[in-house]
């Protein structure tokens, strides 16, 4: 188990930005999309071996020619203003039939990821993920931020559409990141790395659905680019984004009307909070309910 080096270029105190997959693929749509806008190159992947099980088996003529695992795999690229790392996690390794990381291979994970950030001198390490508001899809997502010391906070307060996930109305200062998106920030506090997790806003009643919300990367590209200094376009999410509302607005529709009628009202919130025990208890009895139904239909 280890990290295969495929390029050894010399970069000075890089910025780390790293993405898994998680709630809406946030992360990790954010990082890939500014990977090819700053046309990043491949710099090596860590072995998949112990971490995870085969998802595609190639047989070309009745002949199995190989075997494919997600990859986790590193970039870089050197520009004018600063060096950059990427890390683009295909899979986040889990057990016991769970979506997002958990146990030891998290943590191994994350150490490794952590291991190519300290050969390479880097300066801080940046994740993203999603956060679950109490807000309409209609809304522009707004960035939630956390930070691994104090005297980040006002830096990143300062950026655009940001604010500390501590501010969001009803966390009473707690609150916690799922998965490696913020698993990984923890263990870069414990090994000495500055760390910022910027998270774009979700609507909680769409949080559980099986398609991306590219809505939030773009937002939490925008604050990104920001911090590093880097020009993207941001407009290239564009047509996902529109893709996506059309598909929101289908699965809209068909909510019971008491579910339309209660989201509608937060168009009026324009500080839309954090999600409560109640809320989540209402998506459990309501939304939740209306997608099981739609699969039990799909299955008969």
């Amino acid at each position: 188990m280890g990290v295969i080096s495929h390029s050894e270029p010399e970069l000075h105190r890089p910025d780390m930005i790293v993405g898994w997959p998680g709630i809406g693929n946030i992360g990790i749509i954010t990082v890939n999309a500014l990977k090819q806008q700053i046309e990043a190159e491949e710099l090596g992947e860590i072995e998949p071996w112990d971490f995870f099980y085969p998802n595609k088996v190639i047989i070309r003529a009745g002949v199995l020619q190989d075997v494919e695992f997600p990859g986790s795999k590193f970039y870089y690229k050197k520009l004018a203003n600063r060096d950059i790392l990427l890390f683009v996690g295909e899979e986040q390794p889990s057990g016991r039939n769970r979506v997002y990381a958990e146990g030891g291979k998290a943590y191994e994970m994350a150490n490794l990821v952590l291991d190519v950030a300290e050969k390479f001198d880097c300066r801080r390490i940046y994740t993203s993920g999603a956060a679950v508001a109490l807000t309409h899809h209609s809304h522009k997502s707004r960035v939630w931020a956390v930070a691994t010391e104090r005297k980040l906070l006002a830096e990143v307060k300062g950026y655009a559409n940001t604010l500390l996930m501590s501010e969001v109305e009803g966390r009473d200062n707690l609150g916690n990141i799922t998965g490696l998106n913020g698993l990984l920030i923890g263990v870069a506090k414990k090994r000495g790395f500055e760390g910022v997790c910027l998270m774009g806003e979700i609507p909680d009643y769409l949080s559980r659905v099986p398609f991306p919300y590219p809505g939030a990367s773009q937002s939490v590209l925008e604050v990104l680019a920001a911090i590093l200094g880097v020009k993207v376009d941001i407009t290239a999410l564009d047509d996902m984004v529109t893709q996506m509302q059309g598909v929101i607005a289908n699965v809209f529709r068909q909510f019971p009307d008491e579910v339309r009628e209660r989201i509608e009202q937060r168009k009026q919130d324009v500080q839309p909070g954090s999600i409560t025990e109640e809320d989540e208890k209402w998506i459990t009895d309501h939304i939740d309910d209306f997608f099981r139904r739609e699969e039990d239909d799909k299955g008969q």
